[in-house]
This record gives structure tokens, C-alpha cells and sequence, in this order.
């Protein structure tokens, strides 16, 4: 039972990783794209990393996969801000 729930919990982050690259490839504007591939991108490791938490059953390694987890939170709202920024100051170096 444990070992199914981890594993729907991970094809589940997997499928949301999935869709993130989709709407990098689909989405028109830089900032669409970031905007799906971050929110792809915080909950797909959310729930890989509770799916592999779920499977190994210890309370330390569910608290170091949530710190891993946070810290993934924090990298990716940065880059994303920090390619935004970049995307749309390229963009009012080619149009005068």
C-alpha cells in the first residue's frame, strides 16, 4: 500500500514536470513560459519528494527532503525572476 501511494505521488511529480516542459515549448511570451514552468517546478519535486518521504518512512529523512524542497522553492522563483528580467531587458535592447 505504502509502496503504491509513493509511487502515484511520484508519477503524479513526474506528470507535472511533464507538463511544465510543455508549456515551455507552447507558451508565446517569456513570461507565460516561466510563469507554468515554475508552478510545474515547485509542485513536481513537492510531490516527488513526498512520494520518496512516504516510501522511506523515517521522519529525518522526510525533514531533510522538505529542506531540499524549500530550498528548490527559493532557486527556482530567483531564476525565474532573474531570466523574466533578462528576457525583457534584451527585448528593450532590440526595439529602440
Amino acid at each position: 500500500m505504502i509502496t503504491g501511494l509513493s509511487a502515484v505521488l511520484i508519477v503524479c511529480g513526474v506528470l507535472f514536470f511533464t507538463a511544465g516542459t510543455a508549456a515551455l515549448i507552447r507558451f508565446p511570451d517569456i513570461r507565460s513560459q516561466l510563469h507554468a514552468l515554475t508552478k510545474a517546478d515547485n509542485l513536481g519535486p513537492g510531490l516527488i519528494m513526498v512520494g520518496a518521504a512516504v516510501y522511506l518512512g523515517s521522519w529525518s529523512s522526510a525533514a531533510l527532503l522538505a529542506i531540499a524542497w524549500v530550498l528548490t522553492l527559493g532557486s527556482a522563483s530567483v531564476s525565474a525572476h532573474a531570466l523574466t528580467a533578462l528576457g525583457h531587458g534584451a527585448r528593450r535592447r532590440s526595439h529602440p
